[in-house]
């Protein structure tokens, strides 16, 4: 299941792992968004289905996962990716902007994975989660505070999920990205609300497609060793010295 792979990077994770071979579950807030993706997937000869919920509200969440069980006639991969960021200095910054952006980058993280975890270990089955951090959750993150603090919460919480559910055959891990160039900030960008950030190290910006195979490694079982961890997908951005003259 793919939660929020009616666009950007979800649809492309959605997109990869049917490619090599996965049935999908495409789970988005907007019906027809979730719609198109599935019909993408069907096309490409594997199961698809397409179910709508907000997982921001925890009942809901855990319908998208028995739904999603009930479509597949199982469930043994789970990615996350729905999050979203609103800009605003912390001395502006109020309280409904902060509960918005910690339900939506970290409290439904938690409804996704609990509700998951809960359905494997009830069934004796293993499973494997991958989430969407940001580097604003390593670093700073000026003018999205509550959203740096919420994706750092995030990566704790993966840490945490990963030592208590080890046990029971579950992994759980994040893709941590840099700026990637989805329609969401594309347009962003051209309204001005957040600003253009340069290419990144290697050249350009990151694609939905970029972090879509990152994604692929972690839930596949080419990362079967591989739990509680933070992989990187920035183009090397923040590998820059912040002195260099360069």
């Amino acid at each position: 299941m793919v939660v929020g792979g009616g666009q950007g990077i979800g649809r492309a994770a959605a997109l990869a792992l049917a490619k090599a071979g996965a049935d999908v579950a495409v789970l988005d807030a907007e019906e027809a968004r979730g719609n198109a993706v599935a019909a993408e997937i069907g096309a490409l000869g594997v199961k698809a289905a397409s179910l709508c919920a907000d997982v921001t509200v925890a009942k809901d969440a855990a319908r998208g996962v028995a739904q999603a069980r009930e479509a597949l006639a199982g469930l043994d991969r789970v990615v996350n990716i729905v999050g979203a960021s609103s800009w605003s200095p912390l001395l502006e910054l109020d309280e409904a902007t902060w509960e918005r952006d910690f339900d939506l980058n970290l409290k439904q993280h938690w409804y996704v994975a609990q509700s998951a975890a809960r359905a494997w270990i009830d069934n004796g089955e293993s499973g494997a989660l991958c989430v969407v951090g940001s580097v604003s959750g390593q670093f700073s993150a000026a003018r999205h505070g509550a959203y740096g603090a919420a994706k750092a919460g995030l990566l704790a919480l993966v840490r945490t999920a990963a030592e208590e559910w080890w046990p029971h055959g579950i992994r759980v891990n994040a893709v941590v990205p840099g700026a990637v160039r989805t329609p969401r900030i594309e347009a962003a960008w051209k309204e001005g609300s957040i600003p253009r950030p340069d290419a990144d190290t290697l050249g350009r910006m990151a694609l939905p497609e970029d972090i879509a195979d990152a994604i692929l490694f972690l839930i596949s079982d080419m990362a079967r060793r591989v739990t509680g961890q933070s992989l990187v997908v920035d183009g090397g951005a923040t590998t820059k010295f912040p002195y260099s003259a360069g």
